[in-house]
């Protein structure tokens, strides 16, 4: 059994989650939410917890049609890259001087790899960016972090921005590799996104601890 399915159906028997299941079928229901139901989890599925060698934190899902597909910043391959994974795929080309596995978008390559993309919101209403701010997600994903923090070594997080930023007092510094940089948005990434190397410093990471490196 995936071992992220006994994680999850342990949060899913706690009362906060009760009542996010409550409110989030109700949204399915009567308004347009992103991603597709069966996809809200899906980040799990593609990344099994063994395998698990990288997490890189986003906030909520894209809010447009057809973009979400429950993998942060990740989008299907027919759909144009937003801009922010226009300015992840810029800084792959300058920090390892190739093209990213990735270039269509659709990061499904990097999560069978062992990267967890994992939105600290995971679902959102069409067109409502953070429309879904504070119904119980951010106690779902940061338990998961914390979990991961507790129960594994050796996990690089990649942290863009603010708020993916403010997770690192869930992670226990002494056991993990925690590499942080502005986020990749149009507004930020020239303050520092472009230019940090996290992919080739998670290779070096990963090379230093006798683990392959990931195909970016």
């Amino acid at each position: 059994m995936n071992k992220w399915l006994e994680i999850i159906e342990e949060e899913k028997n706690k009362e906060y989650f009760k009542s996010l299941k409550e409110q989030i079928d109700k949204k399915y229901e009567t308004t347009t939410v992103f991603p597709e139901k069966e996809n809200i989890f899906k980040a799990f599925s593609l990344t099994k917890f063994e395998d698990l060698k990288v997490v890189i934190l986003g906030q909520d899902p894209y809010h447009g049609i057809g973009q979400a597909q429950g993998l942060a910043f990740s989008t299907p391959a027919n759909i144009k890259n937003p801009p922010s994974m226009v300015n992840i795929l810029k800084e792959i080309k300058d920090d390892l001087e190739i093209n990213s596995a990735c270039l269509n978008g659709d990061l499904t390559y990097w999560a069978q790899q062992g990267v967890l993309l994992l939105n600290t919101i995971l679902t959102v209403e069409e067109s409502k960016p953070k429309s879904h701010h504070n119904l119980g997600w951010e106690i779902f994903t940061d338990n998961i972090i914390k979990y991961i923090s507790l129960n594994c070594e050796n996990i690089i997080f990649l942290l863009w921005g603010s708020p993916a930023i403010s997770k690192t007092k869930l992670i226990d510094k002494s056991k993990h590799h925690i590499l942080t940089a502005p986020h990749p948005s149009p507004l930020s990434s020239y303050r520092g996104f472009f230019g940090c190397k996290h992919f080739s410093k998670t290779n070096e990471i990963l090379t230093s601890l006798n683990k392959t490196v990931i195909d970016w």
